[in-house]
């Protein structure tokens, strides 16, 4: 799959001598959902200003679908669309009216089938002649997608665009989102809630301190990085573990009536057929058994505590 945003070699700093960020490369692929996460000050907003050509580079070159955003910014920014975190515009002005202005920045002619469109697949038709300063939290943020679709854009950057929102109204931006998707749009999310990245996207990317912790496919990341933890709920309560138990580095859990085992997911199940077999031999019986894997928030804890 070719790449619709080539990062190279990017560096940022600020004239105080802060370094924003630091020799980032990042290719992202055409029609795909890629989730950037990070922690606050870790450079997200940065890199992507500077893809929207909002701010400018120290060091390095953004190619938006082959396109220089220094030297052809108009039509390197005319394939982006930007959901900021905050909605900038009159707030007296109708839904209608603001998503249509949106487009004609863009030197796009009137298009009202399109803006209609828009409106309908976000909810927003029967709002279409709203104030925006009438709309709740959600429908606002409903109107920045609109607003960053108006001139049909290649890209969507989605920064923080659930933030404030409410659980059924976040399950409805995904589905819009999937949607946009499947018609060819591809997808920059930048988000604190990592349940929406596990859910969403196809790739994951990390940024800690200005530099890139990793790019993976998300399943690649969850099997390599992830952890799956065996716990056992023993018959009788047990003061220490015996010897003979050492080296499978149980931790003893519940003032002694329950056995934890974490392993990683490349295969260890002869270990546990053995710590199976090893406890029977200790005399140590058990009632239960469950397992559990790690989720991506706890691959993301580990990896920005040791980055």
């Amino acid at each position: 799959m070719s790449s619709i945003i080539s990062v190279a070699n990017l560096s940022k700093t600020y004239g105080s001598g802060f370094k924003a960020l630091k020799n980032v490369n990042l290719d992202i692929k055409r029609g795909e959902i890629f989730a950037l996460l990070g922690p606050n000050g870790a450079g997200k907003t940065t890199l992507i200003s500077i893809i929207c050509g909002i701010a400018n580079p120290s060091e390095g070159r953004v190619l938006v679908g082959g396109e220089d955003i220094q030297t052809s910014y108009r039509k390197a920014r005319s394939l982006i669309g930007l959901v900021p975190q905050e909605l900038h515009t009159d707030a007296f002005e109708s839904v209608w009216a603001t998503v249509s202005f949106s487009r004609g920045l863009f030197g796009k002619p009137k298009n009202p089938a399109h803006i209609e469109k828009v409106l309908k697949d976000l909810s927003l038709w029967d709002k279409k002649d709203s104030k925006i300063i009438t709309l709740s939290g959600g429908m606002k943020r409903r109107v920045m997608i609109a607003k960053a679709l108006s001139h049909e854009p290649q890209i969507l950057f989605l920064d923080e665009p659930t933030a404030g929102v409410d659980v059924e109204l976040r399950k409805g931006m995904w589905e819009v989102v999937r949607t946009l998707q499947q018609s060819g749009v591809t997808i920059i999310l930048t988000t604190h809630y990592i349940e929406e990245a596990e859910e969403m996207a196809d790739r994951i990317g990390v940024i800690n301190k200005g530099e890139i912790v990793l790019v993976e496919d998300k399943a690649t990341l969850m099997q390599k990085l992830g952890k799956k933890r065996l716990t056992l709920h023993l018959q009788n309560k047990i003061s220490a573990l015996p010897e003979s138990l050492g080296h499978y580095e149980l931790d003893l859990c519940d003032s002694g009536a329950t056995l934890v085992y974490d392993y990683d997911t490349k295969g260890e199940r002869t270990g546990i057929t053995s710590l199976l077999s090893d406890l029977r031999t200790a005399g140590i019986r058990f009632n239960d058994l469950d397992t559990t894997q790690s989720s991506l928030e706890d691959i993301f804890v580990d990896l920005v505590r040791t980055s």
